[in-house]
């Protein structure tokens, strides 16, 4: 069996790597009283079922190879392929996915409207009903049902499209595409890293409708809901949109989907799987962050029932789930940062440890003997993880430890080693007067499984987005009775605290516990995180109802920096100079953003070319430009993170200043240049292409057109013509330097330093062998990539295009026959012809075998090739 048929029938989650392949199942044991979908003529029968999650086609273990190479069952596509200068010109349809089911299906038939199962006097086991796995559409698999008009037209994702990502969103560029050929990073040591680069992207079409989301879940949650669940998302969403917390946690998910405007995140778990997800999401530096939503799968779930999510998932349908995600409404949770300092006046032994397992808190932080009976119950499940399999368990356990601490009142004396200070007022007094045993910090009203123990009419109402956090205090005669409805003592509302111990207590943040050594700990605000909360009937929507706009900085690349650089993205990034900053919407195409920058430029003096264009700087592993014309087609969220880079225009050069000045400053005319041009022509001191547009000409037409400008006798800069001709003079030095085989030895050798030298001394970078072959058509040969970015920056322009004697070959092909991909993209972006032939008539690309350095040079091709094409529809 084929490898890539192989790939299509393994894994319960969808692959992400370079080889994933449109309509791969998603397969996973299913109960074996479900029928086999392979036909009796070709089921072997053997090996236990298998269903796919996300199409729900059953199969014996040993018939799932046959599903895809005889039957053709594939799975719905999740993705698509596009080419990266393709993605977003194609207006791609959802279509639906037709999947024939021999299992009994409740419903009713969406022509007919008859019953999808009748009344049989006999069993069948035929396929007996056809259902879009995306829309969940059903029919009667007969000719007058399924050809209905019904059947016929785009998909539309079902009752959960407001969420559900199309798969015309998720990109897969091609396996082994150029980006990948594009890295300018080298090194051994980096290469792992690079190649650990997703070939997946998220372009995602700004919609005010749209609300996207994506699940976190772990599968070991709630004992096998966790599973399940994995599946049933797998069912109702895109499973692209579905990810395993246990394979790489939710980093993976979360850069991916970082730019998708109204984002959604759920987060299927305790209460850490939230602080987990919450954590990832500061770090990442969401603007703005998404909303997070929970399903409780944990044992205290006190988040959850804050947001009105309830104390625990059973068996509540998860459409229903689905569609309370879609219409929830979008509330802030305040978070606080903790800072821990050990205390430098207290001697006391150290027998715990020196930092705290959480430094935010979400939910609670405590210390004294609530944490002292979190700190046993995680010991014990450690030790015995089967005994603690179920919520009712674990509320025991909390039971029977808060029954022995009752009797045992360890520790009653916690205000002899703790001081409390709140917003610069010392509460200590009153931790002594009522002795409490525990001091908790409460951002939410729920605590410990869902009591209150914040008294209720004692003041300002705590909530959950005020800035402020709860301050409270219990004993060991309080803490029982929390269940029954108790609660403990108010001792303040606060934004700032700081408690100072001295002694090693037990304290928990969100649940996790350990012993803390005497130490300061200072408590803050944080941040606001939205959260998505159940919405109640009768209240309003929420005020996200719309895409939000956010703040981009816009930083100006100069030309010249960008075709030395343009291969090496942190280098390039570095050079950009600020412009200002702008506020945009997502859904703002770059026709709409240039008008804006526009406005910058001319507010700030800016005097720059109004022909600048847009510089993608977030797609690849290098900076290209987006076309002019294409600009409408592209969305800012497309080319840009937090900064949008532009590029200036090739400048028209009218008269240039020497650099080498002349002892005379007169002017030669436009026949002086023509005819000193016309004498350089046997040299190739003249390149007359421009590989930007593929535009050629000639210096005679360009004369009798009177289009050559005046310059100075002595020039030593190239200069770019509007029209795209461009006119490369030579440096003095090198046109005057003396020729020697020492310095193409140098290049041989990929010895820098003496190439510098040679140079320094007036030898020529132009110098050739016997060949024909100069210092670039070596260096490319021997892949001395130093030596090719030197002779780039330092040589005559003309030396990219020349052509050695024996093969009648440029550097370009040399670079191609000794497969260097990296030189090859230096070269091209130099301005190397990917037309010219050599003696048997190939171009570069025609020599090429590597199929890394045939895909980008195409590419380059039909860059220019467009290029070309625009500039003639222009002229």
């Amino acid at each position: 069996m084929p490898d890539s048929q192989k790939k299509r029938g393994t894994g319960a989650t969808p692959d992400w790597s370079e080889n994933a392949e449109p309509g791969g199942h998603l397969w996973s044991s299913v109960s074996n009283a479900m029928e086999c979908y392979v036909p009796d003529e070709h089921c072997v029968k053997r090996g236990s079922k298998q269903k796919c999650s996300a199409c729900h086609i059953v199969a014996h273990g040993e018939c799932v190879p046959l599903v895809v190479s005889q039957m053709k069952w594939h799975c719905r596509l999740t993705f698509r392929d596009a080419d990266i200068r393709s993605y977003r010109e194609e207006d791609v349809k959802n279509e639906h996915h037709w999947v024939q089911h021999k299992y009994e299906k409740k419903g009713k038939c969406n022509f007919c409207s008859k019953s999808l199962q009748p009344k049989k006097l006999f069993s069948s086991k035929d396929l007996q009903v056809t259902t879009c796995s995306w829309c969940k559409m059903s029919f009667h698999n007969r000719d007058s049902c399924l050809n209905s008009e019904v059947t016929k037209g785009p998909c539309n994702l079902g009752n959960h499209a407001s969420i559900v990502v199309p798969p015309s969103w998720i990109i897969k560029l091609p396996k082994r595409d150029f980006r990948s050929s594009l890295k300018s990073k080298t090194k051994p040591s980096e290469e792992k890293v690079l190649e650990g680069i997703k070939p997946f992207t998220i372009k995602a079409k700004p919609t005010p409708t749209i609300k996207p989301l994506i699940v976190f879940i772990n599968p070991k949650s709630g004992g096998n809901q966790g599973v399940k669940l994995l599946q049933k998302f797998q069912w109702h969403l895109n499973p692209r949109q579905v990810f395993d917390l246990t394979q790489g946690g939710p980093n993976m998910g979360l850069e991916l989907y970082k730019k998708v405007p109204q984002l959604r995140v759920l987060a299927c778990g305790g209460d850490g799987t939230v602080g987990w997800v919450l954590s990832v999401i500061d770090k990442m530096g969401f603007c703005p962050p998404p909303a997070v939503g929970v399903l409780p799968l944990g044992t205290g779930n006190d988040l959850a029932r804050a947001l009105g999510w309830g104390g625990g998932y059973t068996d509540e349908p998860i459409s229903k789930i689905l569609n309370n995600i879609g219409n929830s409404d979008v509330t802030y949770l305040d978070r606080w940062l903790l800072r821990v300092e050990p205390n430098a006046d207290c001697n006391e032994e150290k027998k715990g440890k020196d930092n705290l397992p959480l430094n935010v808190v979400n939910n609670y932080f405590s210390l004294g003997v609530d944490a002292h009976i979190a700190l046993e119950f995680h010991t014990a499940r450690e030790a015995h993880p089967e005994r603690f399999n179920s919520r009712l368990r674990n509320k025991m356990f909390y039971g029977q430890r808060g029954g022995k601490d009752l009797l045992r009142q360890k520790w009653k004396g916690l205000a002899d080693f703790v001081k409390l200070k709140c917003d610069d007022k010392d509460f200590t007094p009153v931790l002594k007067e009522h002795k409490f045993h525990a001091i908790v910090f409460l951002n939410i009203p729920s605590y410990g499984g869902g009591t209150h123990p914040w008294p209720r009419g004692s003041g300002t109402e705590p909530s959950t987005e005020d800035g402020m956090i709860e301050v409270v205090g219990l004993t060991t005669f309080q803490l029982p009775l929390l269940q029954a409805g108790g609660h403990g003592d108010r001792i303040c509302q606060c934004k700032t605290a700081t408690v100072v111990t001295t002694k090693t207590i037990p304290m928990q943040v969100d649940g996790e516990a350990c012993k803390l050594n005497p130490s300061i700990i200072q408590l803050e605000h944080l941040n606001k995180a939205p959260m998505l909360i159940k919405k109640k009937t009768g209240k309003s929507s929420s005020t996200q109802s719309g895409l939000q706009s956010f703040s981009v900085q816009v930083k100006l690349l100069k030309m010249m920096d960008y075709e030395k650089h343009y291969f090496e993205k942190d280098i390039l990034k570095d050079t950009g100079s600020f412009v200002g900053e702008l506020t945009v919407m997502p859904d703002n195409d770059l026709e709409n953003v240039r008008n804006k920058i526009n406005e910058i430029l001319s507010s700030s003096g800016n005097q720059i070319s109004p022909d600048w264009c847009f510089v993608d700087s977030c797609t690849t592993e290098r900076f290209f430009r987006i076309d002019r014309s294409q600009e409408n087609i592209y969305y800012i969220t497309d080319i840009a993170n937090d900064i949008v880079f532009i590029l200036e225009a090739a400048q028209e050069v009218t008269e240039m200043e020497t650099a080498y000045p002349s002892p005379s400053s007169e002017k030669v005319t436009n026949s002086d240049i023509v005819k000193e041009a016309k004498s350089d022509q046997e040299n190739n001191y003249i390149n007359n292409e421009n590989e930007e547009t593929g535009f050629k000409s000639t210096v005679k037409e360009m004369s009798q057109k009177n289009e050559v400008p005046s310059v100075p006798s002595i020039i030593t800069s190239n200069i770019n013509f509007s029209n795209g001709f461009r006119l490369i003079f030579p440096d003095n030095r090198s046109l005057l330097g003396k020729s020697s085989n020492r310095v193409l030895d140098a290049a041989k050798k990929g010895d820098l330093k003496k190439l510098k030298e040679l140079h320094s001394e007036g030898y020529s970078l132009l110098s050739k062998n016997g060949n024909g072959e100069t210092a670039l058509h070596i260096a490319a040969s021997h892949g001395h990539r130093d030596i090719i970015k030197y002779l780039i920056t330092s040589a005559p322009h003309q030396i990219i295009n020349l052509i050695e004697d024996q093969k009648g070959q440029s550097a370009l092909h040399k670079a191609v026959e000794s497969k260097d991909k990296n030189i090859c993209c230096m070269l091209v972006a130099a301005g190397a012809s990917l037309t010219t032939t050599d003696n048997n008539g190939n171009t570069p690309k025609d020599l090429s075998v590597d199929q890394d350095i045939s895909l980008y040079l195409q590419s380059q091709e039909e860059f220019f090739i467009s290029k070309k094409e625009n500039f003639k529809n222009s002229t």
